[in-house]
């Protein structure tokens, strides 16, 4: 099946300074829908498909889980329970994901029209996160790549992540406060997934979702607060990003679950959502800016979505409209607010609704698995 294209995008009119980005388009499917989008966001050009919202949640931080602190011996291992499209269907209808859903849009709300250099007083918990990553990316320097012809896969990404998983129990008491110790035990398998899968040695979205399920079930405990949703993105969410690019440029994980050139990125989403808020109501760089160079020169640092261009642009050879045409269609889109609101309902149909992704997704206590059989009538992707 083609993965979901950016149905909100339209090529853009030439300028008198600067002509149109090409527009690259995926071949005919079965599902084509030939007839023009009715409007913004509601048909998929390529395929026909509705692109709605999946799961409608309001921004908000997670209610904590005050009796999860007085019974610490009711944590567990977080483990897998999505086996099939019927548990995929649960999984969608669950409140646990709606909770999910409004912490993302939560941090997306804090992180809007806020560059990363923002004047953000950081708490203890950010600071120990950022401690933490800054550790793991010191291992990175430690545990240099194997020499090999095959340009994805150096074995090397799985010593550094064995070195992870060794500490992963002290790393978490780090940020743990004494109380709430035990809780380790459910958070470490986030922990390690959220950096990829050290057999395959390849990282993806899956992945990435994972870790921002740490971040959510972090929240849930109490550990984060309210005042924290802004850190989250401009200290915590951007450093952990940095990290990965560094893992994937050191050991070249396989992107997974990528669709390649008609997928948006072949590693990351969030920061996409985050990064489109980030430049709402911005007055100097509107979507198009992403093809001026000038622009993720200077910009790039301050504004996550402008960071992906760069970044894609360091990694990968040749056009934008060629490497990335999803990303160069959404450029025409007008205004930020309409990419935001795009990225998210993209997230929840490409992301949280595909089986082979959410089938890694990790649940325990801080996320349960509801099992609810009157939810089974929510279709899957």
């Amino acid at each position: 099946m083609e993965p979901t294209k950016a149905p909100w995008a339209h090529p853009p009119a030439a300028t008198n300074n600067q002509a149109p980005p090409t527009t690259l388009r995926s071949p005919p499917s079965p599902l084509t829908d030939n007839s023009p989008a009715t409007g913004p966001v509601s048909n998929l050009r390529a395929t026909g498909r509705p692109v709605d919202l999946v799961v409608k949640a309001e921004p908000r931080m997670p209610s904590l889980v005050t009796e999860r602190m007085q019974k610490p011996q009711q944590f567990k291992p977080a483990e897998r329970r999505v086996t099939n499209k019927a548990d995929l269907q649960r999984f969608l209808k669950s409140q646990a994901l709606k909770d999910f859903m409004g912490f993302i849009l939560a941090l997306n709300e804090a992180a809007q029209g806020q560059p990363i250099s923002a004047q953000t007083k950081a708490s203890e918990a950010i600071n120990s996160m950022v401690s933490m990553l800054d550790t793991l990316n010191s291992w990175v320097d430690e545990t240099p790549p194997a020499k090999q012809a095959l340009r994805y896969g150096n074995p090397s990404y799985r010593d550094w992540f064995a070195k992870v998983d060794e500490n992963a129990n002290d790393l978490l008491l780090t940020i743990l406060p004494a109380e709430l110790s035990e809780a380790a035990i459910e958070l470490k398998p986030m922990l390690l997934d959220g950096f990829g899968n050290q057999t395959r040695i390849d990282y993806g979205t899956g992945h990435e979702t994972t870790f921002c399920e740490f971040l959510f079930c972090l929240a849930k405990l109490g550990v984060f607060q309210d005042s924290d949703r802004l850190p989250l993105v401009t200290h915590v969410f951007t450093k952990y990003l940095r990290l990965m690019r560094k893992i994937q440029t050191t050991y070249w994980l396989e992107p997974a679950g990528s669709h390649g050139v008609w997928g948006l990125d072949d590693y990351q989403f969030l920061p996409f959502i985050w990064g489109s808020s980030q430049l709402n109501g911005h007055t100097g760089i509107t979507p198009s800016s992403i093809h001026n160079q000038a622009v993720l020169e200077t910009d790039a640092a301050d504004y996550l979505y402008l960071g992906c261009i760069k970044f894609i642009k360091h990694v990968k050879k040749g056009p934008l409209a060629e490497t990335s045409p999803m990303l160069n269609d959404i450029s025409a889109v007008p205004t930020w607010s309409k990419v935001n609101s795009g990225m998210i309902k993209m997230y929840q149909v490409e992301v949280l609704s595909k089986f082979p992704i959410m089938q890694h997704f990790l649940f325990g206590s801080l996320f349960p698995f509801e099992d609810d059989e009157e939810n089974l009538d929510v279709p899957a992707q």
